[in-house]
């Protein structure tokens, strides 16, 4: 295993919102461990202990397992906090009364990357508020960010900070595994890795590189009238759907059902 992932000393993180914030984002974790339920920190916070790369940030974002979210509920609301699970097929959210939030993801709004068992051993020790915590793996950090592809949020510049920072210690093969049949998404991250970091392009393990380039090179075209959009924007691609007559990935893989996709959908943006 990477020394970066066995290092005694944990880090106290920067990345901080106001003091009351601070506050509910410590109660919560208290909360969570006293009730031994697992959880990653992911998001900026997460970000910052992979890669140094400090930001505002609006909440705290938590990866659990979906079984884990009844007890989550139980657990808060006898503490006084209100939750809700905000969509049946990714967020669950919990609420302070000024309006701060902390997210709790167990998958993708895409249907992708739902977490399991696996998340949890590779994760990375640390503190945040004070509160001991464990920070989502890189790998499973990529692979989430790397389908973040909106008009108003794109998550590859997070990806290629993480790429920069821990290129040299992910465990490659897991994160291969991780992407799948959408391993075209980590190769047009790689991609645009070597776009913007020209100087440091040997990072990447050139195996991976082989590898995948190899894939790409015996794609052929295919009679498939799926269209994988959606999978990056939740509304992008949807005129492609409704007026081009391609089915939605999400819905024909079972990612999602065709009501989630709708309440995951704003009418605005139908």
């Amino acid at each position: 295993m990477p020394a970066e992932q066995t290092e005694a000393k944990p880090l106290t993180l920067r990345s901080t919102n106001d003091q009351e914030a601070g506050r509910f984002y410590a109660s919560v974790l208290r909360a969570l461990n006293d009730d031994h339920v697992p959880f990653l920190v992911a998001g900026t916070y997460a970000l910052e202990r992979h890669t140094g790369v400090t930001r505002p940030t609006k909440d705290l974002d938590l990866f659990i397992r979906e079984e884990d979210w009844p007890k989550i509920v139980a657990g808060l609301e006898r503490r006084g906090m209100r939750t809700e699970l905000a969509f049946s097929h990714w967020l669950g959210k919990a609420h302070d009364l000024d309006g701060t939030f902390v997210d709790f993801v167990f998958a993708g709004g895409n249907g992708l990357g739902r977490v399991d068992y696996d998340w949890f051993p590779p994760a990375l020790e640390g503190f945040v508020h004070g509160v001991p915590v464990r920070f989502c793996a890189a790998e499973e950090l990529i692979w989430s960010k790397a389908f973040l592809m909106e008009r108003e949020r794109f998550d590859g510049a997070d990806v290629l900070h993480l790429l920069r920072a821990r290129a040299a210690t992910l465990d490659w093969e897991r994160l291969l595994w991780r992407f799948g049949p959408h391993w075209l998404v980590l190769l047009a991250h790689l991609v645009l890795f070597d776009f913007v970091y020209p100087a440091e392009r040997d990072v990447i393990p050139p195996w991976v590189k082989q590898e995948l380039m190899t894939r790409y090179q015996a794609l052929k075209p295919s009679d498939d009238r799926r269209c994988a959009g959606p999978l990056l924007s939740r509304s992008q691609y949807l005129v492609d759907i409704a007026e081009l007559g391609y089915d939605d990935t999400r819905v024909v893989n079972r990612h999602m059902t065709a009501e989630q996709v709708a309440a995951w959908t704003p009418p605005s943006e139908a």
